[in-house]
């Protein structure tokens, strides 16, 4: 008889072992709806290696939804991110991937509201002066006009999806400002670029709070390897021009992989008390 018993507690104990080997959170992950909703930015404009199935909205197998999707396997995954988005776009092509089965989705948008292409031209081609005109156009809409345009899209975004935890990611810095040779902008073009990113993040963590929302800030992970750090995880001025001043392949792996990994942590323990 004590064979038998001893089998039988070896089994039991193999099973609570083998329980105690899978990696915290795999389960839950592997339950997750997730959606992946935004811009260039959560598209992986910049990365390469873009699905051809996407078109122009250039939705790349190295941005970080895909990243994240593909290591945890969630019950279903859609990737609806597109270069170029703004909130109205987003409300109008992007949200109806959202249903109340979703219980996971992220985002980075508000950018192209505030007309980042547009500012980065001006302050490539153009003179100090006229770069922080155009930062200074841009901070203003970000204060002024963008918070309403992120309440009625976040708004929306719970109204299609009730139960889902939502992940607000915000944009790095371009430049690192701490030492080394940087060739191209000046000095106070890089300032007032970096400037608009913290207003910008701002405005965009602000409304993730009203929403009940959780914002992740990427831009400490991103430290050190902005442009002109020599480790640099977002591309210059580049050909295609369309992925200058996005992140590469390893600023998706490295930066907003992370990034997204913090913000979905973080809404975990919040919805746990």
């Amino acid at each position: 008889m004590r064979v038998p018993r001893l089998l039988a507690f070896s089994a039991a104990s193999a099973a609570v072992l083998a329980g105690t080997l899978v990696p915290a959170g795999a389960a839950s992950a592997a339950g997750q709806r997730y959606v992946a909703l935004g811009d260039s930015y959560s598209a992986g404009v910049g990365a390469g290696s873009y699905d051809s199935s996407s078109g122009s909205c250039s939705r790349s197998t190295r941005a970080y939804p895909q990243l994240w999707a593909n290591a945890n396997a969630p019950a279903s995954f859609s990737f609806v991110a597109c270069s170029g988005a703004t909130t109205d776009s987003v409300t109008s092509g992007q949200l109806g991937a959202l249903n109340s089965t979703t219980t996971l989705a992220s985002i980075t948008v508000g950018g192209n509201d505030a007309g980042f292409s547009s500012v980065m031209q001006t302050c490539v081609l153009n003179s100090d002066s006229a770069c922080l005109t155009a930062v200074n156009n841009a901070k203003t809409y970000a204060q002024n006009t963008l918070p309403g345009k992120l309440d009625a899209l976040y708004s929306a975004m719970r109204a299609k999806a009730p139960s889902a935890r939502f992940v607000v990611l915000g944009y790095p810095h371009l430049y690192y400002m701490n030492g080394g040779i940087c060739i191209g902008l000046s000095t106070t073009k890089r300032t007032a670029l970096n400037s608009a990113a913290d207003t910008l993040d701002s405005t965009i963590a602000s409304a993730a709070s009203r929403a009940s929302f959780t914002f992740s800030d990427v831009r400490p992970i991103f430290n050190t390897h902005e442009l002109c750090s020599g480790d640099n995880w977002l591309n210059s001025v580049t050909i295609p021009i369309g992925n200058s001043y996005h992140p590469t392949a390893l600023g998706q792996s490295s930066g907003y992989l992370p990034g997204f990994k913090n913000g979905v942590g973080a809404a975990a323990r919040a919805a746990n008390g």
